[in-house]
Formats: C-alpha cells, sequence, structure tokens
C-alpha cells in the first residue's frame, strides 16, 4: 500500500509540475521544434551570472544533441532591468542570419528590442524569472512570474526556467532530460534561491545526478576540490566559489569560459578551465570547507 502510495504521490508531483502548464510553454516548444526540424540559427541569450550560465549550457548541450544550429551570446555588460542590447541585435545577431533568439533569465521588459527583432525578421522566445516592470513584451514568453500564468510555484531561477523548456522539448523527442538536471540546479543553488517545491525537487534530483555526473565540467571541478561524495552542503559551497569568481571577475571571456567548462566533450578542457577558474578563489573554498 505505501509503495503504491508512493507511486500515486510521484505521478501527482510529475502532473503539477508539468511543463506545459507554463504560459507560453506550448508555443515556445512549437517554434523551438520548428527551428530545430527547419536548421534555423538560434542565438541563446544570457547574461554572465552562473544561474544564466549553467542555463545557456544545458540550451546549448540539448540542442547541439538534436542537431540544431545554435550559438551563445553573452554581453560584456549587463543593462537596467537584464534587458536585451539592441545594440548587439543590430550589430551582431542580425549579422549572424539568426531567426530566433531565446534568453535565459533575462529580456522581460525588453519590449522594444522585441520590436526591433520583429523589424529585423527575427522572432524571440523570452525565458524568464524577473516579473514584468510595465508592458509584456509582444512575443512568446515562459516566465511563471507573467500575469495569468496558471502554474503553481513561482520561484524558479533562470536555469530552472530553461530546464522546464528542455522538459517540454524532449517530450517532443521522447528523449530522456533529467540528466540536464544537475546544470540547472548548480543554477538554483547560486541564485540562493528558497529551497522548497520544486527547486528543492530540482536540487535534490540535480545532487543524486551531480554523484554519477558524465559532464566533464562538473567532474572536473568536484576532482580538483576533491569532493568524493556530493552533498547539498559541499556542492553548495563549491559553486558559491565559481559564483564569487565569475561576480568579481565579470568579463565575459570568463563567462565563455565557464559556458565551456560546462559543455565539454574534451576532459583535459575541462580539468584545465576547472583550474583556470578556480585560481583565484582556491583559498577561500578550502578555507570554507575546512
Amino acid at each position: 500500500m505505501k509503495k503504491c502510495l508512493g507511486m500515486m504521490q510521484y505521478f501527482e508531483v510529475i502532473k503539477k509540475y508539468d511543463p506545459f502548464n507554463i504560459l507560453g510553454m506550448d508555443k515556445a516548444t512549437d517554434r523551438i521544434i520548428k527551428a530545430v526540424n527547419n536548421r534555423e540559427r538560434i542565438i541563446i541569450y544570457g547574461y554572465n551570472d552562473l544561474d544564466c550560465i549553467t542555463g545557456i549550457s544545458l540550451l546549448l548541450l540539448v540542442l547541439k544533441y538534436l542537431n540544431a544550429d545554435v550559438e551563445y551570446i553573452i554581453p560584456d555588460r549587463v543593462i537596467d532591468n537584464r534587458n536585451l542590447s539592441s545594440e548587439i541585435i543590430k550589430n551582431h545577431i542580425y549579422f549572424l542570419d539568426a531567426s530566433l533568439i531565446i534568453t535565459v533569465g533575462c529580456g522581460i521588459n525588453s519590449s522594444e528590442e522585441v520590436e526591433l527583432c520583429k523589424k529585423l525578421g527575427i522572432d524571440v522566445i523570452i525565458s524568464d524569472y524577473n516579473l514584468c516592470l510595465s508592458t509584456l513584451p509582444n512575443t512568446i514568453i515562459v516566465d511563471t512570474n507573467q500575469q495569468n500564468c496558471p502554474y503553481e510555484y513561482k520561484n524558479l531561477s533562470g536555469s530552472g526556467t530553461a530546464f522546464k523548456i528542455i522538459q517540454a522539448i524532449a517530450s517532443y523527442y521522447k528523449m530522456k532530460c533529467m540528466k540536464f538536471v544537475d546544470l540547472a540546479a548548480i543554477g538554483t543553488i547560486s541564485q540562493l534561491n528558497e529551497i522548497s517545491g520544486e527547486n528543492r525537487i530540482i536540487v535534490e534530483q540535480g545532487i543524486a545526478h551531480i554523484n554519477k555526473t558524465d559532464n566533464y565540467g562538473i567532474k572536473a571541478l568536484l576532482k580538483l576540490h576533491k569532493v568524493s561524495e556530493v552533498t547539498l552542503e559541499n556542492v553548495s559551497l563549491l559553486f558559491l566559489n565559481l559564483k564569487l569568481f565569475l561576480d568579481e571577475n565579470a568579463r565575459i571571456n570568463n563567462s565563455k569560459i565557464a559556458v565551456e567548462l560546462f559543455t565539454t566533450s574534451n576532459y583535459d578542457r575541462a580539468k584545465q578551465i576547472a583550474k583556470y577558474l578556480n585560481k583565484d578563489n582556491q583559498y577561500q573554498f578550502h578555507n570554507i570547507i575546512s
């Protein structure tokens, strides 16, 4: 009886956190699938904090696995309200011949920038978790905090929201996606969001997957810091260390290197990057855990 009850509870959780319960998810999924199947150029756009970096990384990994024509852009400075950059749209994304932009943890206040994209023939999917301060952009939006969104849980991070998109895409392609929850957990932890509700599920599942991860970047970081068994406490400290490095050395090159860390298929390269990203904070980390 307890076993049956456990299964019932499991399916209730699946139903409760179905990604298609998020307003706009069905349209976002349809547009991404169309772009993937037609080999349209997709640009993933996010900022240089660890939450965005992990969200960018998991989208890159999945879309590349699906053989999508995909690249990413991280601006060299954070714009007010984490908006899209008109300058980058006009002078970079347009000349990449992109037809779709997917944001990670930004863009909910980018109405003018979305209209610019429309004039240039570029569709935009806003994937964010922040509140809109004025008028919602006239485009596809995946943000549990947008008005009239029925999704019960409102405290997802940027990477958590990106993971919900991956879950929706995976249902179409009949592919497994839970292996990418490790990156969503890292982003969620880095945001210092409350670890309750769906965040707790993401973090708990993420830690379980980190313990057996095949992500070379995560493996390299664990080995560098001699973490043999991952717990919420030590993984929080480990990625807090990386977050501090990225925040204190907020240069676009470091952000790109961090994306490479989480997406590389070369373990030796992952070890090199882990050492580089850790060099300024190694003393601090070992003092914290000692």
